[in-house]
């Protein structure tokens, strides 16, 4: 059932993960083509914000703070994971791999090499500072409309 709180946490954790992505461009190796790479990201902080921070919404600020920063982590997994995911299809198009095991096991290490991205200083504070402020304005969401 849609809420106040799934609203402003959806549109919070879409932009703040568009503007992740937009700040991992910057540390991509030249000639990187990065698509879409921002519209999923914010498609996922989108599903985050409305699936994960929405409904937990209405308990204490504490909580909140808790919820908005597994929701920077839920949506920074999932947006690392589609892009290992499409990687792997893509080289196992071009038949770089032996078997579905092999290409597996090769998504994993994608996974690995695209989290570094994510540690970087400016990356890593966006998502700390922005998942404790999504769940800081959740929480007066639907303190304010509920």
């Amino acid at each position: 059932m849609p809420t106040a709180a799934k609203l402003v946490s959806s549109i919070w954790f879409a932009l703040l993960a568009w503007f992740a992505a937009e700040l991992v461009k910057n540390h991509l190796p030249d000639g990187t083509q990065v698509g879409f790479m921002s519209y999923i990201s914010g498609g996922f902080g989108l599903l985050t914000g409305w699936m994960f921070m929405g409904r937990r919404a209405g308990d204490t600020m504490r909580a909140a703070y808790g919820y908005g920063l597994s929701s920077s982590i839920i949506l920074a997994f999932w947006s690392v994971f589609y892009f290992a995911f499409e990687t792997m299809i893509h080289r196992s198009m071009s038949h770089r791999y032996h078997g579905p095991g092999d290409a597996l096991v090769s998504m994993v290490g994608l996974m690995g090499e695209y989290g570094l991205y994510l540690i970087k200083p400016d990356v890593l504070i966006i998502l700390i500072v922005g998942g404790f402020f999504g769940g800081w304005i959740t929480e007066k969401a639907v303190r304010k409309w509920a």
